[in-house]
């Protein structure tokens, strides 16, 4: 397991972060979010889809769950899911949305935010970003990012 580490200080920060992380990403690779409300994770999510030449608007999908975009770089096209799993509470939700059969895409990269939420059932091999509000400092947070 590798792990690193990065402070930011604004929105702005956070979304370059996810620019400089997005190029550590290829099609297959699951990432699990894991912050408070407010801490960041679709912010940063902004980001990799801003590297990745995503179109449409990134929000997140608290109230629709899955968000689908279309990403690119200089060697393909894939999907890319944004899952928040905010609202679930249990294994049946989750087979509901077909959260099994998006984590198994190939040709995708999955963003699972709230990932605590996900009842065991995220893949071995992951990025998990924990993102970590300063109590002291406003807009600064604690971005660790480890390699599993």
């Amino acid at each position: 397991m590798t792990s690193e580490q990065e402070i930011t200080n604004s929105e702005e920060e956070t979304i370059n972060a996810g620019i400089r992380f997005a190029k550590k990403l290829h099609p297959g690779d699951t990432v699990a979010l894991f912050g408070t409300l407010g801490s960041g994770k679709t912010e940063f999510i902004k980001g990799i889809c801003h590297q990745f030449h995503v179109t449409d608007i990134v929000s997140s999908p608290t109230f629709t769950i899955m968000n689908q975009y279309t990403g690119s770089d200089k060697d393909s096209i894939f999907q890319i899911y944004h899952i928040d799993l905010y609202r679930i509470k249990n294994k049946l939700e989750l087979a509901e949305i077909g959260f099994s059969e998006c984590l198994d895409t190939k040709n995708a990269i999955k963003f699972i935010e709230w990932a605590e939420k996900a009842n065991g059932m995220l893949p071995s091999k992951r990025f998990d970003v924990k993102i970590e509000c300063d109590v002291d400092i406003e807009n600064r947070r604690n971005l660790i990012i480890e390699k599993i």
